[in-house]
């Protein structure tokens, strides 16, 4: 499928899930399984237009913090369920798409056998380069940029870097998505219109488009349709 001038990297708030699950009258964290199913679908609509890097907004450190403990297990139990899978089905389309998996946040904050598969995950990965996903866990935007600040403040109290050498690029160096560019297109889903902390910094020049649709109900058609939108645009980034 061609479509012009589509976006290097598009990131996505896949927002709507509880409220799916809610209006076909089932359990809130049901629609937590139906999203999971989409991320692989969205995957491969960007592999047929040609979208390289795709990084998604699993759960943000506000989610974990506030959301009841039974939802929050069970997003956990569908995380070590596609991640082990990943690691043991070499048909998985992780695999089979050779896409590199790489993961920022809070880390530190979700269970340790969670972190010793995201480690596995991301080394097993490591090699893959026709595709990247990058996923969003515990993370907060604000967080990430103090976070930065204070890596910094060390560097310069420590003598490694002068206060007068700090510029963008030593910012972004220090940002958990070092090594990969600012996301050209953000789409949320579900309805509300805004990032809810989500890459305060890397989205300062991106397109940004809101969705009506619940994440797990995304079409394919309602897809393209914002990747055509996002081609008629003209980004100036300030100019």
């Amino acid at each position: 499928m061609k479509i012009k001038n589509v976006p290097q990297h598009l990131a996505v708030i896949p927002d709507g899930n509880r409220r799916c699950a809610s209006r076909l009258m089932e359990k809130p964290w049901k629609g937590h399984e139906w999203g999971f199913l989409k991320l692989e679908k969205l995957f491969n609509w960007c592999r047929e237009t040609g979208i390289k890097i795709v990084t998604f907004y699993t759960l943000s450190l506000e989610n974990l913090q506030s959301r009841p403990k039974e939802e929050i297990e069970f997003l956990f139990l569908l995380a070590r369920k596609e991640l082990n899978n990943i690691l043991e089905d070499k048909d998985n389309f992780v695999n089979k798409n050779r896409i590199r998996v790489s993961f920022f946040g809070n880390i530190h904050l979700i269970p340790k056998d969670i972190q010793e598969v995201i480690k596995n995950v991301e080394k097993k990965t490591k090699s893959y380069s026709d595709y990247f996903c990058n996923l969003a866990v515990a993370y907060g935007g604000r967080q990430e940029i103090i976070s930065a600040c204070r890596n910094i403040g060390f560097l310069v109290q420590s003598k490694k870097l002068r206060p007068e050498d700090i510029d963008e690029k030593i910012f972004r160096h220090n940002l958990q998505t070092n090594g990969f560019p600012y996301p050209d297109l953000i789409i949320r889903t579900g309805g509300e219109k805004r990032l809810s902390n989500f890459l305060p910094f890397q989205s300062t020049y991106s397109e940004l488009m809101f969705l009506d649709t619940f994440w797990p109900e995304l079409t394919k058609k309602e897809f393209i349709a914002a990747l055509k939108d996002y081609a008629q645009r003209q980004r100036r980034f300030g100019k």
